[in-house]
């Protein structure tokens, strides 16, 4: 099992010291979210000052961005990390996509699954020198001349991970990616039920193995030392647990467990832009259905009993961790359990 740490939100000034930090304590990555900034530009401090983290977005929106600039990107980040560099890639949602991205909506998987091949297609030809001669119904990429072409990249092929939800997602990432990030809003019922048939439905169907691929799960924690660390706390996961549950795209991880009213009342919310209330939505029932739930001692235990033998790598959510950085015989303690 490897432990890693999720910054959805973070400032480039902090990010040189805090991924020093991630890595003495024993961390295996850091990834970076695209919620306020650009993940790419905090790899790229990060790369510079750490030595043996692997490093990732998790995730970076694809479609606002054309293949070959995310190409020239992880290509120049893989580079710059010296082989450390996981892109992990998604669709967002529709709504963010047409009015946040001001782009025009298509169908996700399909329009991925060929983003993801024109993309192997552009590094193929820069790696093996190769014609470039990517035609889809997305996107036409066959101009590459040595001038455009950059520097050779002496490291392994990037691995490409997608965030999923919905079942032709997931499907999709067993086939085409190396990895899947499972969303934050899940339970150990979704990861067996939903999760994990179709991730094997699509690696048996693209003929691949297993252990070609890797089931990284971000847990929200909600933990504390005394009353008003756990107040605080739990207040902080119910409101992640009701935003995302506000989001149609993810209802469907609420109704696996007949959570179908809160559903609904969050989606008003959410219409309303009532985003505060959020948290007074999600039940008890449903904060130890999608959270962790347990003093600080006992985090590690629990996420063991929750993930053992179903996932590769746990993320620790970085806006509310169960204990802040410097305490450092917490994380090693947890992070040397979890690995045991």
């Amino acid at each position: 099992m490897k432990v890693d740490l999720m910054l959805p939100r973070f400032r480039l000034e902090d990010v040189p010291a805090l991924a020093r930090r991630v890595e003495a304590l024993g961390f295996d990555a850091l990834w970076f979210g695209e919620t306020g900034g650009d993940p790419f530009l905090a790899i790229a401090l990060a790369a510079e000052h750490t030595e043996r983290i692997t490093l990732g977005t998790g995730i970076a929106v694809a479609f606002p961005r054309s293949p070959m600039v995310t190409a020239y990107i992880a290509w120049d980040l893989q580079r710059l990390s010296r082989g450390r560099m996981i892109l992990g890639l998604g669709s967002q949602v529709r709504g963010h996509i047409e009015r946040r991205f001001g782009l025009k909506w298509k169908a996700p998987a399909p329009w991925l699954r060929e983003y993801i091949a024109a993309l192997r297609a552009i590094w193929t030809a820069w790696r093996d020198g190769t014609p470039l001669n990517f035609r889809g119904e997305q996107y036409t990429v066959n101009l590459m001349t040595p001038f455009f072409t950059p520097e050779p990249n002496p490291y392994p092929d990037i691995p490409v991970y997608i965030s999923a939800v919905n079942r032709t997602m997931l499907r999709l990432a067993g086939q085409v990616a190396e990895g899947v990030h499972v969303h934050p809003l899940h339970s150990e019922r979704s990861v067996r039920e939903l999760v994990l048939p179709e991730l094997e439905a699509g690696w048996r169907a693209a003929g691949r193995e297993r252990a070609q691929f890797e089931i990284v799960v971000t847990a929200i924690i909600a933990s504390g030392r005394d009353a008003t660390e756990w107040e605080e706390s739990r207040r902080f996961a119910r409101a992640q647990i009701g935003f995302y549950g506000s989001t149609p795209t993810y209802r469907v991880l609420l109704e696996l467990h007949g959570f179908t009213e809160p559903a609904e009342r969050l989606r008003a919310l959410a219409a309303a832009g009532r985003w505060d209330e959020f948290a007074d939505v999600v039940s008890e029932e449903m904060l130890q259905t999608f959270a962790i739930v347990a003093p600080p001692e006992e985090v590690a235990e629990r996420l063991r009993e929750r993930y053992r033998s179903l996932v590769d790598r746990i993320v620790f959510y970085g806006l509310r961790l169960p204990r802040p950085l410097v305490d450092e015989a917490f994380w090693r303690a947890t992070i040397r359990a979890l690995k045991a």
